[in-house]
Parts: C-alpha cells; structure tokens; sequence
C-alpha cells in the first residue's frame, strides 16, 4: 500500500463513486407529495437546530448577538446580511 498512484486512484475512485452514488439517488427522490415538502424544509430546520443548541449552550454575548441578527433578519429579510450581521455582533462582544 506504500504506492502512491495506487492510493491516489483508489480515492478518486471512492470520491467520484460517492458523488455519482448522490446524483442518482437525488434523481430517485420525489417532486412532489409530503416527502417533497420534508426534504425541501431540511436546510431550515438543520440550521435552526444547530443555532437554537448554539444559543442555548452559550451566556449572554451569544444570547445578544442572536437578538441582533434576529432583528436585522426580522427588518430586512436579508439572509446574507443576517449572517454577516450575527457574526460581527459575537466577534465584537468576545474582543
């Protein structure tokens, strides 16, 4: 196993194997009906959980900038600058 084209080729085997293995799978999945709805609501609700655990496990410098970019989210409705609010705003309370 110390060959390195042996190694390099087996991983682009892996890699292109999982993406194909991903597109396939994508091209099986419904378009519509309560399945379709579920997979379409993930992305929010993924980061929803990761936020709310985040918020919960954190004092009040997090409590604080999640207000903040809850307020730029709830006035501009602008998801990249809710990011970049939310970010600055817990960079600037931890210096």
């Amino acid at each position: 196993m110390s060959d390195p084209w042996f190694v390099i080729v087996v991983l682009a085997i892996a890699t292109f194997s999982i993406r194909i293995g991903g597109v396939l799978l994508g091209q099986k999945l419904p378009n519509t009906g309560p399945w379709a709805r579920a997979l379409n609501s993930l992305p929010g609700c993924l980061i929803i959980s990761l936020v709310s655990v985040l918020l919960l496990s954190g004092g009040p410098n997090e409590w604080i900038a999640g207000s903040i970019a809850l307020a730029v989210a709830w006035f501009t409705k602008n998801l990249p600058l809710t990011m970049v609010a939310g970010i600055a705003a817990i960079y600037l309370l931890r210096l």
